[in-house]
């Protein structure tokens, strides 16, 4: 897809916001994934009602940090390869 003055729009990719944020939120669940299964003791687990909480944030982080980078793959992010002018018009819809 070239635009009119024959260059191509460059998606953002590494600078994507999302896959940021995604990587972020992916090294905490990482993180609360390892100390949740290897690291949490009864008496931990006994506090929080019997829930491993570490372990279940974790896989929960995890999750939402696939569906980031998922919603980046599927819908990136298109830069334009010129910016609009303010001399120039706003396109009109036909």
């Amino acid at each position: 897809m070239a635009t009119e003055s024959g260059a191509r729009p460059q998606k953002a990719g590494a600078f994507d916001i999302r896959l940021i944020i995604a990587l972020l939120i992916g090294v905490y669940g990482v993180i609360l994934t390892v100390m949740g299964a290897f690291f949490t003791s009864a008496a931990e687990r006994e506090k929080a009602a019997g829930v491993n909480i570490n372990l279940w944030a974790g896989i929960g982080m995890l999750v939402v940090a696939a569906l980031f980078i998922i919603w980046a793959k599927v819908r990136p992010l298109v830069v334009p390869a010129e910016p609009e002018s303010a001399d120039t018009p706003p396109a009109q819809a036909e």
